[in-house]
C-alpha cells in the first residue's frame, strides 16, 4: 500500500476529513458483512438441527418393522457355564445345556535356546550361531522359512509371523512363544521339516529335554443343547436365533455324565417398553428443541459485532450478545414450522388396529396439555406410570399392561405409527430443485446461493470504498501540490522585492 503524506502545505488534517467522507459508505459495507455473518450462523444452526432430524428419521425407520417390538430374554440356572442372548426368533420355553469343552488356541512354549558354544541368545543373534547351517529351511503352516547367513532371531520371528501366527522371542526366558491367531482345531498351526533343526530352534516337542518345547493343541468348543451336540471353533454358538457363549466347563455327575443347566426363554416385556420409551425420549428432545427455536424471543436491535466492536466488550459480553442472535435465527422460520407441523399432526392421528381406531392416548401416552406443559414442551409426550417421568409417574401404566396382555396390538399400532411418521418426515426431506438437497429440511441450496451473493456484494462494495477513498486522497494531493507551487512562487516574488 502506498504511503500517503497529506496536509503538509494546507495544514489540514486530511486523514480525519477523508475518514469522515468515507464513513457513510463504510457503514453500508459493514452492514453487508454483518448480514453475511448472520446468514452463515443460520446455515450452521440448520445443519446442526438437520443432523438431529436425520437421527430421528433413522430411529423411526427401524421402528416401522414388527421385529422392533419382539424382544426375548433368557436366564440360566447356573452362572459360570453359559451366557445366553435370545434373539427375536428364539423359542419360548425351558431348555437344558452343558459344556464339554471350551475352544482353545494352539500355543507353543518354545524350548530353551542357546548358541552352539552355550552362550545367551538375543534378538540380534544370528540363527546360524545356534548351530544351524545357512540355507536350512522348514515350514510353518506350509509357509517356507529360510535361514541364511544373515538371518537373526528377530528376522526369524518376522518370517514365522508370515505363516499366520503370533510370535515373540523372550530374551529373559530364552524361548520362542508361538500362538494361533484364532481358537479352534482348524486354526491350529504346525511345523514341518528336519526334526533336528526344529528341536534346535525349540519349535517341536522334545520329551527327552526337560527344557524342551510344550505344545497345546487348538481345540473346538463342544456344547450339548437338549442332548444335541454342537461344535464351534470359538466359544460362541448361534442356534435357532439364540446366541450361546460358553464360559466354563460343566461339572460331571457321579456316572460321568455332564451336569446340565436350565435355560428359560420368555418374552421381554420390559425390553419392548424400553424401546417405546426411548423413542419418545428422542422425539421429545427434538420437538422441544424445535419449538424453542421457533418460539424464540426476537433479537431486534442485535447485530453481529465487528472486530473493533468486540474489543470494547469482555469475552462474556460478546458471548451473550452473539447467543441472543443465534438463539433467534430460526424464529418463525417457515421450513421449521413445516417440520413441526408434519410431526405433530402425524402423532395426533388415529391408527386402525383390527378395525378399531386407536390413538396414543389408548396406551396412556399423551401431552400434558396447553396449560400444564412448560413453555416449548407442549408437543412432548408422556407415558403414564413412567417412574422416570415425575409429571406422570403416579398414573396408571396402561402401556406396560397392554404389552403384557396384548403385545400384538402394541406391535401393530406402534409399527404403523412409526411408518406414518417416517413417511411424513420423508416428505419434508425430499429434494426441491434449486432450493434444497435430498435429506435436507431447510433450503440449503438457496441459503448457500445467498451467501455467495453476499460475498460478491461485499467484494464490490470494498472495491468501491477503496476507489472512493483513493479519489479523495488524490484530490487532496492535487490541492497540496497546487499550494506547494503557489508557495514557491510567493517565496520567489518575496525574494525579488527583498533584494
Amino acid at each position: 500500500m502506498a504511503i500517503r503524506i497529506t496536509g503538509l502545505n494546507s495544514g489540514l488534517d486530511t486523514e480525519s476529513i477523508i475518514s469522515e467522507l468515507v464513513s457513510a459508505k463504510k457503514v453500508s459495507v459493514n452492514n453487508l458483512k454483518k448480514e453475511k455473518t448472520k446468514l452463515s450462523w443460520k446455515v450452521d444452526a440448520w445443519k446442526s438441527l438437520n443432523t438431529k432430524i436425520l437421527s430421528m428419521y433413522s430411529t423411526i425407520d427401524k421402528l416401522r418393522f414388527d421385529s422392533a417390538y419382539v424382544k426375548k430374554k433368557s436366564t440360566v440356572s447356573q452362572s459360570g457355564i453359559l451366557s445366553v442372548v435370545a434373539g427375536e426368533t428364539s423359542v419360548n420355553g425351558v431348555q437344558t445345556a452343558s459344556v464339554e469343552s471350551l475352544a482353545k488356541a494352539g500355543y507353543l512354549t518354545g524350548g530353551k535356546l542357546k548358541t552352539a558354544d552355550g552362550g545367551k541368545v538375543t534378538a540380534d543373534t544370528k540363527v546360524t550361531d545356534l548351530g544351524i547351517a545357512a540355507g536350512s529351511s522348514f515350514k510353518i503352516n506350509g509357509q517356507e522359512v529360510t535361514i541364511d547367513a544373515d538371518t537373526t532371531m528377530s528376522g526369524l520371528v518376522t518370517q514365522l509371523k508370515a505363516g499366520g501366527v503370533d510370535v515373540n522371542f523372550d530374551e529373559n526366558q530364552q524361548r520362542l512363544y508361538v500362538s494361533a491367531k484364532e481358537t479352534g482345531k482348524d486354526n491350529d498351526f504346525s511345523f514341518t521339516g528336519d526334526d533336528a533343526l526344529l528341536k534346535t530352534l525349540g519349535l517341536i516337542e522334545d520329551s527327552s529335554n526337560p527344557d524342551g518345547a510344550v505344545k497345546i493343541k487348538g481345540e473346538n468348543a463342544v456344547m450339548y443343547l437338549n442332548s444335541a451336540r454342537y461344535e464351534s471353533t470359538t466359544n460362541t454358538f448361534q442356534v435357532n436365533g439364540t446366541t450361546y457363549t460358553a464360559t466354563g466347563v460343566s461339572d460331571k455327575n457321579a456316572d460321568g455324565s455332564l451336569k446340565e443347566v436350565s435355560i428359560t426363554t420368555m418374552d421381554d416385556y420390559d425390553g419392548i417398553y424400553d424401546t417405546i420409551r426411548d423413542f419418545f425420549k428422542q422425539y421429545n428432545g427434538l420437538i422441544n428443541e424445535m419449538d424453542k427455536l421457533y418460539n424464540a424471543e426476537s433479537s431486534k436491535g442485535y447485530e453481529p459485532l465487528l472486530s473493533e466492536e468486540k474489543e470494547a466488550l469482555t469475552d462474556t459480553e460478546v458471548e451473550e450478545w452473539e447467543k441472543k442472535i443465534k438463539d433467534s435465527l430460526l424464529r418463525k422460520d417457515s421450513s421449521l414450522s413445516s417440520v413441526i407441523s408434519s410431526m405433530t399432526t402425524t402423532m395426533m392421528g388415529s391408527i386402525s388396529v383390527n378395525g378399531k381406531d386407536m390413538y396414543l392416548s389408548s396406551f396412556g401416552i399423551a401431552t400434558l396439555g396447553y396449560f400444564n406443559a412448560e413453555d416449548n414442551e407442549k408437543h412432548a409426550y408422556h407415558i403414564a406410570g413412567d417412574p422416570n417421568d415425575t409429571s406422570v409417574a403416579e398414573g396408571k401404566d396402561i402401556l406396560k399392561s397392554m404389552i403384557a396382555s396384548d403385545p400384538e396390538t402394541v406391535k401393530s399400532f406402534f409399527s404403523q405409527m412409526a411408518n406414518n411418521l417416517y413417511k411424513s418426515m420423508g416428505t419434508t426431506l425430499e429434494r426441491i430443485p434449486d432450493f434444497k438437497s435430498y435429506r435436507k429440511v431447510y433450503n440449503d441450496q438457496q441459503l448457500n446461493k445467498e451467501l455467495e451473493e453476499y460475498e460478491s456484494k461485499i467484494k464490490k462494495a470494498d472495491e468501491a470504498l477503496t476507489a472512493y477513498e483513493d479519489k479523495w486522497y488524490k484530490k487532496f494531493g492535487e490541492m497540496e501540490t497546487a499550494l506547494s507551487k503557489l508557495s514557491s512562487k510567493q517565496n520567489a516574488i518575496s525574494s525579488l522585492f527583498s533584494s
